[in-house]
């Protein structure tokens, strides 16, 4: 049995998922992610929650994707067929955090690296605490961003934006995300999941039917195109595994070093 990096409680409508892995880097495994999934679906169903805040750990959400997982590294072996099976882990927990029918709110501290930003826009509302970072470092490491989220970004901050933060590699502080939308509100170090309560104490008031129903349509409305402009995001990563420039982002990351790109 893999170890539980979830914690979860519910009281009056109002649902707090916790992910914690037990260390500054709170990196998203490919277990990980699994859990993340299934923490997800579990309200997919439960007209008794009307409002789910996802936080991880007081130092950091998460510093993205854990590159020195087995499992992950494992997936560059696997013939075309499997890994597009093996890469779905990603774009599945996003998909599954923006099908939650309640409203979802995701309280970050630290930094939300990668992955981590990916997982941030497919929830609903975002609160940042003061010394939060975003920061989407994928094409700096040789990759495209993926998992759905440039269609989800570009819906928040609009497309000069979103190139900044996914192409460009901008890191986003706090202030920054609030006056681009990426985030709702701010707190206090420390104070983000209290005030992602506000929010969910909010929803929990409200007639939760009708809540939902709204939180769908403007979902429909804001992302209509979505499946159109992300639809081959994963296999252009898979394609991308496959280039010189790809394998130097991951090597002179874990060796510290600045990369050389060569386009091939």
């Amino acid at each position: 049995m893999a170890d539980s990096f979830i914690t979860t409680t519910v009281e009056n409508r109002i649902a707090v998922v916790r992910f914690d892995r037990g260390n500054k880097a709170n990196a998203l495994s490919v277990e990980a992610m699994r859990q993340l999934t299934d923490a997800a679906r579990q309200f997919h169903a439960r007209p008794d929650v009307s409002a789910v805040i996802l936080t991880g750990r007081a130092d950091n959400f998460t510093l993205g994707a854990d590159l020195k997982d087995p499992a992950r590294a494992s997936q560059k072996d696997e013939g075309l067929a499997q890994r597009r099976i093996s890469l779905r882990a990603g774009p599945e927990m996003c998909e599954a955090w923006e099908k939650v029918d309640a409203i979802t709110i995701m309280a970050i501290e630290g930094w939300c690296v990668g992955g981590g930003a990916a997982l941030a826009v497919s929830c609903d509302l975002r609160v940042m605490a003061t010394s939060a970072r975003l920061y989407v470092p994928e094409v700096a490491r040789g990759m495209n961003m993926s998992w759905g989220s440039i269609p989800r970004m570009t819906a928040l901050v609009g497309p000069a934006r979103a190139k900044r933060l996914a192409a460009l590699c901008e890191k986003v502080d706090a202030e920054t995300a609030h006056a681009w939308g990426l985030a709702d509100a701010m707190s206090e170090d420390g104070g983000a999941v209290a005030r992602a309560m506000e929010f969910a104490q909010t929803a929990a008031a409200l007639p939760p039917t009708a809540l939902k129903m709204v939180k769908h349509d403007v979902n429909v409305a804001a992302l209509a195109l979505s499946q159109a402009t992300a639809h081959r995001d994963l296999e252009a990563f898979a394609l991308m595994q496959q280039s010189e420039d790809y394998g130097e982002g991951i090597a002179s990351f874990l060796e510290g070093r600045d990369p050389d790109f060569t386009g091939n």
